[in-house]
């Protein structure tokens, strides 16, 4: 079959349309970072920089690490902007661009997210790191696919029910990470848990200016919940989208979390740049190992 011109969209010079990307552009490691700025943070890691281009807020850089081919890119904010990214790099490896068909061979990126959250949890204080084990949307944006085959339902059901979610909203799903890069990424430095991946900043994440919120005691809620040994670490609002895309098109995901804040302290850290470097140095080193 063949992809039509108005689903898989190309520059003119045969680049992916947002990424600005070719196939031999990217590496298969991939560093997702929101701000546009941060990729020249870890790129400057790099021994060698073998290319780098921008379109809009996608930055990318691709270079060498201690021998180690890695890219990274900046994602910008929130769960349809990881839509945008996943599916064009995906694109990039599984689907010949000049025939507009899919490749035979299927071929499986390794994505890892280095982001700033605020915790949920008294005991993860600011200033540490948090690897999601798993994913919590209650976003919506991967409803638009069939993940009926992704989900946890028993962790969904007991959500829905300790939170009282209203039939108004998407259905909350939760996805795994990828076991494999989770062993590789994992230490006795860092917390695991359940990231919650909101499709805002404000309303959705609990914060009142002047609009009022459909359910008040909606965090609290979210902070008490518990499955057994899971609960909700942290918020933030992107992770949800990388793991249920990286599980529909067949590539291994894990979020590392630079906590910035505490909000059941309401803390926040003195030197929030410098965690988020040391997490940069931390997953680059990991990754290498």
């Amino acid at each position: 079959m063949t992809i039509q011109d108005s689903e898989l969209i190309l520059n003119s010079d045969g680049s992916i349309y947002h990424l600005n990307l070719k196939p031999e552009h990217i590496s298969k490691d991939i560093i997702f970072v929101g701000d546009q700025y941060r990729v020249d943070i870890v790129a400057n890691y790099f021994e060698h920089i073998e290319f780098s281009t921008q379109k809009r807020e996608f930055r990318t850089i691709t270079g060498t690490y201690k021998g180690k081919r890695i890219t990274v890119i900046s994602t910008g904010i929130g769960p349809d902007n990881i839509d945008i990214v996943l599916n064009e790099l995906d694109a990039l490896v599984n689907i010949n661009l000049d025939t507009r068909t899919l490749k035979e061979k299927h071929t499986s990126l390794n994505i890892i997210r280095i982001g700033t959250s605020g915790s949920l949890q008294s005991d993860i204080p600011v200033d540490s790191f948090l690897l999601s084990s798993h994913a919590l949307d209650i976003n919506g944006m991967l409803r638009s696919y069939q993940v009926e085959n992704i989900g946890n339902p028993d962790i969904e059901k007991a959500f829905m029910k300790h939170t009282s979610w209203s039939i108004h909203k998407a259905t909350p799903l939760v996805i795994k990470n990828s076991s494999k890069l989770g062993k590789k990424l994992f230490s006795d430095k860092i917390f695991t848990g359940i990231t919650a991946t909101a499709g805002g900043f404000y309303g959705p994440q609990g914060r009142v200016l002047r609009l009022p919120l459909q359910d008040i005691e909606l965090n609290k809620k979210i902070d008490s919940f518990k499955y057994h040994e899971h609960k909700v670490t942290n918020l933030e609002m992107e992770t949800s989208a990388i793991y249920g895309l990286s599980k529909l098109l067949g590539h291994n995901a894990v979020s590392m979390n630079a906590i910035i804040a505490n909000r059941a302290n309401g803390t926040f850290s003195n030197e929030p740049k410098k965690i988020v470097e040391n997490l940069i140095v931390y997953t680059l080193n990991k990754l290498v190992e």
